[in-house]
């Protein structure tokens, strides 16, 4: 049984995207891994965007004016909301994953193309359960539990560089 209610929408036009129930896969692997074992429900959206609005996205809310790989947008329940129109599933919120990025960088790491749209779709989801890796001990454990879980997938560490 699936702890996932995934949407995912696809805004761009790109070539080589993985199918749908492999981005449900590695959500439901990272969400599972760290969500206790009688977890609830969980929705998510994965938005496959372009460079352009990546770019747009990125500037608009970190600052930065360029497209990145993926940007996480945890789901906040507004405040003041009356208790019975709480959502009855957990939403994790949304991930902007631009595929240009994503094969840009999958070529000049010489990475795989698929192994590396797992990475972030996990790394994007461990954003949407809280981790980070802004300072230094935060970002050992975040890129130990994604390395981890790449690993169940038959994925290398994406954090060691071999020669």
């Amino acid at each position: 049984m699936s702890i996932i209610d995934l949407e995912l929408q696809v805004a761009d036009n790109a070539e080589n995207l993985p199918q749908e129930k492999q981005f449900l896969a590695w959500a439901q692997l990272a969400v599972s891994k760290v969500m206790a074992s009688g977890a609830q429900p969980a929705s998510l959206t994965i938005r496959i965007v372009s460079s352009e609005e990546s770019q747009e996205l990125n500037h608009q809310y970190r600052g930065k004016a360029r497209p990145t790989n993926v940007l996480s947008f945890p789901f906040e329940i507004p405040q003041g909301l009356p208790q019975d129109l709480l959502p009855e599933e957990h939403i994790l919120g949304d991930l902007a994953v631009c595929a240009d990025v994503v094969a840009n960088e999958a070529r000049e790491q010489q990475k795989d193309l698929h192994d590396h749209w797992a990475h972030m779709v996990v790394h994007g989801c461990l954003h949407l359960l809280g981790y980070d890796h802004i300072k230094d001990e935060e970002a050992e454990v975040m890129e130990s539990l994604e390395a981890e879980i790449l690993a169940e997938l038959g994925i290398g560490n994406p954090y060691v560089i071999e020669d």
